[in-house]
């Protein structure tokens, strides 16, 4: 007889978990691929794979270290397909009575275990620097709260670029010398590639048999233990680090990794820890093999708007999840799903997405984002697209980085004002224009960037909401120092392409 269950999540694939830390030698612990989460969204083939052959590793990696584990594979013919089932179904084959699990960072999944007809035990997940306690403090009686200054309390927390209490360097924040153009570079490193092994290969053809989602698998190549996540790691401290700063906000055609690190989908999985990953960035300042633009921009990813984003997400409930506060009602636009765009730097943004399930944070904020918060895609259509098509994509992180810092859907929680642009802004951080059906620099008519005329409908139409707002005021005063009838063109054009949107028409 068994006295308890210790259940193993997808993304808690960490040997130092608290639930298995707290677990007996009587337990069995439990890990299921089940279709109910390979299937809440249409998940991209490569990221389904990412999960099932991390988790068959994890489970041989824990089973060497003497855990008892009971695994169900996605064609098990007696698998439930659902988290909860298989607990149902191992309790009532192992006698177990109870269950103990860390904390799903998922509201989704909290509900779902809160619902269990087997009492379910939660325990903490340690693997973050911000407890869900401590992010509720430092957030109560604050009427914005805004990642800087949590981030600052974060840095005094771990010691991170920290000499004594004051930053590093004198400076909290290195922004300014970052966020430059990037050039095409024939010697700038690409991130290692892992080749699948037999197992991984098998779970890759099981992903590509049982789901036909948008995606493709041939490029599969992601880490899939925490031995190979170190070596992605390592790779990207070494050789692309120093660049990361310079280039963190740049985007070119050819080259869809530039010098990002591609370690989220480690740390979302728990094959790395944030804090190991920023103290081996913060190494390599302290030796010189980085400067500290790039390694305070890093870590600042990491500990300021990762930690801070899930934050946010546990605070607000799952009620955040339905905000649309710019009451925005589209549909999202086919060429999201690989229809066919004239748009250039859509369609590099979404064909590496296809190809990789990956694209880096100014392609998603600026180009995809921007387009769709521009267009007035129902932000809930918008947050499924990222959910599905991201290999890093968990509903805690996206939820926030979508609906609240990508759509204004929150209404100012998190971003001070929406992130938008016209096509300068993509011009000058990219070559995409270079290749475009469209003219950039045009204003007006049918050849003009569609991002020109429907920056300017946006301001337009959400007067009312942003007009006061400091950030945005000086917008405000271009638009209505245009000629009047400029101004009538440029609502006419975006009218006309709003409606060819709305149509399913080409844009």
């Amino acid at each position: 007889m068994v006295t308890r269950l210790i259940l193993v999540l997808g993304d808690q694939l960490t040997p130092s978990l608290s639930a298995l830390q707290a677990a007996g030698k009587g337990d069995v612990v439990v890990m299921a691929e089940v279709g109910a989460e390979a299937s809440y969204a249409p998940h991209h083939p490569q990221k389904i794979a990412l999960f099932f052959a991390a988790m068959r590793k994890f489970a041989d990696e824990i089973r060497a270290l003497g855990y008892r584990v009971a695994y169900t594979e996605l064609d098990d013919p007696e698998n439930t397909h659902t988290i909860v089932g298989e607990i149902i179904r191992y309790a009532a084959q192992y006698g177990a009575g109870a269950v103990m699990c860390t904390q799903a960072g998922d509201h989704r999944l909290r509900a779902q275990l809160d619902a269990c007809p087997i009492p379910v035990t939660t325990l903490p997940d340690t693997r973050f620097i911000c407890t869900e306690p401590e992010f509720a403090a430092w957030a109560a009686g604050k009427k914005q709260l805004r990642m800087e200054y949590f981030y600052r309390e974060m840095r005094r927390k771990t010691g991170l670029l920290m000499q004594g209490d004051q930053p590093f360097g004198g400076r909290w924040n290195f922004d300014a010398e970052n966020r430059k153009p990037a050039a095409p570079d024939m010697l700038r490193p690409r991130p290692p590639r892992f080749a699948p092994d037999a197992q991984t290969a098998q779970v890759i053809d099981l992903v590509r048999n049982r789901f036909n989602h948008f995606g493709s698998l041939d490029s599969f190549g992601w880490a899939v233990t925490r031995s190979d996540a170190l070596a992605a790691l390592d790779h990207f401290i070494t050789h692309a680090l120093p660049r990361f700063g310079a280039e963190q906000d740049a985007m070119l055609a050819g080259d869809p990794f530039l010098s990002h690190a591609l370690i989220s989908p480690y740390l979302n999985l728990g094959l790395l820890l944030p804090l190991e990953v920023c103290q081996r960035a913060e190494a390599a300042l302290h030796t010189g093999a980085a400067p500290i633009e790039a390694v305070e921009g890093f870590i600042r990813q990491i500990i300021g708007w990762r930690e801070y984003m899930r934050g946010i997400y546990l605070l607000h409930g799952p009620e955040y999840l339905a905000r649309n506060a710019l009451g925005a009602t589209a549909a999202l636009p086919a060429v999201y799903w690989g229809g066919p765009s004239k748009m250039a730097c859509m369609g590099a943004a979404v064909g590496q997405t296809q190809a990789h399930a990956y694209a880096h944070h100014i392609q998603r904020l600026m180009v995809t984002g921007n387009f769709a918060l521009l267009a007035g895609v129902a932000p809930d259509a918008v947050h499924e697209w990222y959910l599905s098509v991201y290999i890093d994509a968990l509903e805690w992180v996206c939820a926030p980085n979508v609906l609240g810092m990508s759509q204004f859907a929150d209404g100012g929680v998190i971003a001070s004002k929406p992130y938008i642009s016209s096509g300068a802004y993509i011009n000058r951080m990219s070559d995409y224009c270079r290749g475009c059906t469209y003219d950039v620099a045009a204003k007006t008519g049918e050849r003009a960037c569609p991002f020109n005329s429907l920056y300017w409908h946006f301001l337009h139409r959400h007067r009312d909401r942003f007009a006061r707002n400091a950030r945005m005021g000086q917008m405000y005063r271009v638009w209505d120092n245009m000629a009047a009838d400029h101004r009538d063109q440029v609502l006419r054009d975006g009218d006309a392409l709003l409606a060819k949107l709305a149509a399913g028409e080409v844009v």
